[in-house]
């Protein structure tokens, strides 16, 4: 049965083959801008015959851009699953097809064949399926959505005007080649281009530019596909063939970290194309990636292409905005998942340094579903589809000196046409090795990868002691390959925790050499509740009958490109410096920097340090560092301090001496922190001479009680609730992951979530407020026994609490443990000393610094995409929270506490599925918390690790409570 053309499993019909992105002065003309567009319900439509009175009768619509962000139809998400039945190459009749069609004016003096001259009609990217006519003759079709396509139009272009129509179906035999975890969304979403080009033209290019290490040579060829000449001025070649091959000595050589670029011209009679030329070496050799002759570690990221207005339809502003976002993060590398991005991006990474693992367009994850029966990757029908794609992601970006590895694609399983796509990939381009992760034999690519491994298999890949492959010979290969985490680190809503040690195995094991965070960013698109409030959508909120819900945000910006504090973290753990040492008595102690980049010294930083006691500046000075190579450390005294009082820290920053492309002088690389002087001992003064003058029934000096629940109702003038044993907090998308898995699930089929309290007795004793309670949940005869000593210490209000857990608790975790309480809404200024200025956990904690810190509450949270447990500081020595006036209480630790402020509950945070569903009430809400369960990755990896857990165990916590007027000063405990 013949099949129509969006079904046919071959790549398509018509169009050139592929070659490079080029920048030529032939002329070019771009058909971007506003097009006029009819959505029609099926694929089962005529021949675009159209109206005459389609240039006012159809809508607008720009292009690049997808037609579901621009009014017509709905976006849909899924991560795994297809949206229609798996019925290769079928795809169901009710498919979306939308018809663009656009006039343009050819200029006058545009180049014609009269003249030798061809003319190509360039389509750099249209999801899913697309048939192009020009003037209203046909000139084929394509498959291959994030991959460009050229047909030539040079006999069909009329002197003056001429019309370009182009049908594009949202469902094609294409979209099974396209399951990657995305939106699905639909249209011309790329540039679309008119190219001219000359009789003998220089179509295609490949630049070979290797470097020899050992004597900074650089050898030079360029393949060209018409005879050419090659002029290099920076380096003294003027008109040379370019096939060379070249040597040239003293070249400097590109890295990520200092991306050196030689421009160059590629020249002939009737064009010039020009070329930015980075001189770099690969190599794998004992098992270890090497660039110029160094192993080098991935500090890397996957990003999907993704503005929240526009979906993947980006301008070259938003790409920047990327590339120098990750370079201000310490971010050294991208992989493309899971397609070849905008070339643009490509150009970025060269300019700026990026090291890049270019992925093909191909996924086919939704086979899962099905067992993988009739997988396209082994399936002899879609193979000639498998090598075009390939094919055009390598011909395509060839010419970077920024891509490491060839990318074969995405979780499609395994099969012979993967297979038959790396052969083709080492014939053609055998300087670089070839990347896939699905197939972990890893028999046809030359490096070992995989996702979401646990930190324990990590180590045992890093010892090569891992499980050995399906045959010996395949086992002994494998070892014999570098390892790549080509995703980890899951960054869905609060987290990744667990990437410090990650880092450490990184740097310990020279086999292990880094990974990419999944992902870059949120996918989240802008929405309003009825009453205006903006939110972010995901799956589900379009009405998809079948969706993956949230999924869709799991990375380390938030859609409108806001650093979140996971990507905060990352910076400062995979920061290239590493600041530490010791900071022993009598004038002990010194300082340690180490280097950590691959191939840079030190001599591009400035070093500045800062003494602060008790959160306040003190000193500060500048730091002299001696140069210090790549790969090694130094150290050094102490800068001289004065004697501190107080509880002091040294913090010493490096900081860019100069301005570079990505960042000004004076921007932050890396920053580390000494304690100098530990928190001076407090000596309890007890207030009153005995417990008779300080206890009234429910009443403690400034302090009254609920007689029946015991429960601090006032402090002095201040009213509050609680404080009162809180474990709950709103799971995270890591504590909600991993199925039936989940530490959610477990915590909500416990209680933990429903706990309610009983008072066994309140009451003076021994000079002090006692409080006894059990708190519980239903159904389970596990429980919590709480005492609650209430004391008076040096005009404080001083609560011990201890807390002993009743029943079988086994392995069950407890989300976390502390009190919660509240104080009237007015009381919204936050100042504290401890960790700050950003949230963190204990797996999440590497990013902040020991300091003070104030904010209003409003500005404690963080807006995750679906709202969730958020906003902890930790390790906090005392804390207030003022009203407008200075008036307010503050809390004091003995040594530390953690806290958060909400203008909502916990149970507002779990119930909210959208930020827009958070109202404030009328109070502040405060949880202060001996601990918490870690973060962990769960959402999709490991969860927290053993030493980051929250089991229940006897435990005690002290706090100091005392009213604050607007009078008063805030005192160093």
């Amino acid at each position: 049965m013949d099949l129509p053309y969006y079904e046919d499993p071959g790549p398509g019909l018509g169009f050139e083959p592929a070659r490079t992105a080029t920048r030529s002065n032939a002329p070019a003309l771009s058909l971007n801008g506003t097009w006029r567009f009819q959505l029609r319900p099926t694929a089962a439509e005529p021949d675009p015959g159209f109206d005459a009175d389609w240039e006012r009768s159809w809508d607008e619509i720009p292009v690049p851009g997808h037609w579901q962000l621009n009014g017509h139809g709905s976006p849909a998400y899924t991560n795994v699953r297809y949206p229609f039945p798996v019925d290769p190459p079928h795809v169901p009749d009710e498919n979306p097809t939308g018809d663009y069609r656009r006039g343009f004016d050819l200029p006058a003096d545009w180049p014609g064949p009269d003249q030798g001259a061809r003319t190509l009609l360039r389509f750099d990217g249209v999801d899913s399926c697309f048939r192009v006519w020009l003037n209203g003759e046909p000139l084929g079709h394509a498959k291959g959505s994030r991959l460009a396509h050229e047909f030539e139009v040079g006999q069909l272009l009329r002197p003056g005007r001429n019309t370009l129509a182009v049908r594009v179906n949202q469902w094609s035999s294409g979209s099974y080649l396209e399951d990657q975890d995305m939106w699905w969304l639909s249209g011309i979403f790329r540039d679309v281009t008119l190219l001219s080009r000359p009789e003998a033209a220089l179509d295609d290019h490949f630049v070979h530019a290797g470097y020899e290490h050992a004597t900074g040579t650089g050898v030079l060829s360029v393949e060209t596909s018409a005879p050419a000449t090659l002029s290099i001025p920076e380096l003294g070649l003027d008109r040379v063939d370019p096939a060379g091959p070249h040597r040239i000595p003293g070249v400097e050589p590109w890295s990520a970290e200092q991306p050196r670029l030689y421009d160059a011209v590629l020249s002939t009679p009737q064009e010039t194309v020009s070329l930015r030329i980075g001189f770099r070496s690969i190599a794998i050799e004992d098992g270890v990636l090497r660039v110029n002759g160094r192993r080098i570690l991935f500090r890397g990221v996957n990003r999907h292409e993704w503005h929240p207005e526009r979906g993947r339809a980006l301008d070259r502003a938003t790409m920047l905005q990327d590339v120098l976002l990750m370079k201000r993060h310490n971010i050294n590398a991208v992989r493309t998942s899971h397609y070849p991005p905008h070339p643009d991006f490509l150009d970025l990474c060269d300019e700026y340094g990026l090291w890049v693992i270019d992925e093909c367009d191909l996924e086919t994850h939704g086979f899962t579903e099905v067992g993988w029966r009739r997988n396209p990757t082994d399936d002899p029908m879609w193979h000639e589809a498998c090598l075009d794609r390939i094919e055009r992601t390598v011909e395509r970006d060839k010419n970077h000196p920024a891509i490491l590895l060839w990318s074969l694609g995405n979780e499609a399983g395994h099969g012979a046409n993967l297979e038959a796509m790396a052969a083709w990939c080492h014939h053609r381009d055998p300087e670089r090795p070839v990347h896939y992760e699905g197939d972990w034999d890893s028999s046809y690519v030359d490096v070992y990868s995989r996702m979401y491994a646990s930190h324990e298999e990590v180590l045992a890949i890093g010892r090569r002691e891992e499980a050995p492959a399906s045959t010996p010979e395949r086992d002994a290969h494998r070892r014999t390959l570098p390892f790549i985490q080509c995703e980890y680190a899951h960054a869905m809503g609060n987290g990744p925790g667990g990437l410090t040690e990650y880092q450490e195995l990184f740097e310990r094991y020279e086999r292990l050499q880094g990974g990419f965070v999944w992902e870059w960013i949120d996918h989240g698109i802008p929405q309003r509740t009825p009453d205006g409030t903006p939110y972010y959508a995901y799956g589900g909120d379009f009405g998809e009958p079948l969706h993956d819900g949230n999924f869709i945000a799991d990375g380390l910006l938030f859609p409108d490109r806001t650093p979140s504090p996971g990507l905060v973290e990352f910076r400062k753990v995979v920061a290239p410096v590493r600041i530490g040492g010791t900071a022993a008595g009598g004038g002990g102690g010194g300082l340690r920097i180490d280097n950590l980049y691959d191939f840079r010294s030190l001599e591009h930083l400035a070093f500045d340090w800062t003494v602060e006691e008790e959160g306040v500046p003190v000193a500060r000075g500048t730091l002299t560092v001696p140069e210090v190579p790549a790969g090694t450390g130094v150290e050094l005294p102490l800068p001289k301090v004065p004697a501190a009082a107080g509880e002091s820290w040294l913090t010493v920053r490096a900081t860019l001496a100069e301005d570079q492309p990505w960042a000004p002088a004076g921007h932050e690389v890396a920053w580390g922190q000494l304690q100098l002087a530990e928190r001076p001992r407090r000596t309890p003064v007890p207030s009153g001479s005995d417990g008779s003058e300080r206890q009234d029934g429910a009443a403690l000096g400034p302090a009254r009680f609920d007689p029946a629940s015991g429960v601090l109702v006032r402090l002095g003038g201040l009213a509050v609730s609680g404080p009162r044993l809180d474990v709950w907090r709103a799971p995270t998308d890591n504590d909600l992951g991993g199925g039936e898995r989940s530490i959610a699930r477990a915590w909500r089929r416990a209680g933990l979530d429903r706990m309610r309290h009983r008072t066994v007795s309140a009451g003076p004793e021994d000079g002090a407020f006692v409080v006894r309670s059990r708190v519980a949940p239903a159904a389970t005869d596990l429980g919590l026994q709480a005492e609650y000593r209430w004391s008076l210490e040096d005009g404080r209000l001083r609560l011990d609490l201890s807390v002993v857990p009743e029943g079988e608790w086994d392995a069950l975790t407890l989300p976390r443990l502390g009190l919660r309480m509240a104080l009237p809404a007015a009381f919204d200024r936050a100042t504290w000393f401890g960790l700050g200025p950003g949230e963190s956990y204990r797996d999440t904690r590497q990013a902040v610094r020991v300091g003070r810190f104030a904010a209003p509450v409003a500005q404690l949270q963080t807006p995750y995409v679906m709202p969730q447990e958020n906003g902890n500081r930790s390790e906090v020595r005392w804390a207030t929270f003022l009203d407008a006036d200075g008036s307010g209480l503050r809390v004091e630790g003995e040594p530390f506490f953690d806290f958060t402020a909400r203008p909502w509950t916990s149970e507002d945070l779990d119930a909210a599925r959208h930020t827009a569903d958070l109202h404030p009430r009328d109070q502040v809400f405060l949880t202060l918390d001996q601990a918490h369960q870690g973060i962990g990755s769960g959402s999709c990896g490991p969860g927290a690790l053993p030493q980051h857990r929250l089991t229940a165990g006897a435990t005690t916590f002290t706090l100091l409570f005392s009213e604050v007027s607007a009078a008063s000063e805030v005192r160093p405990s």
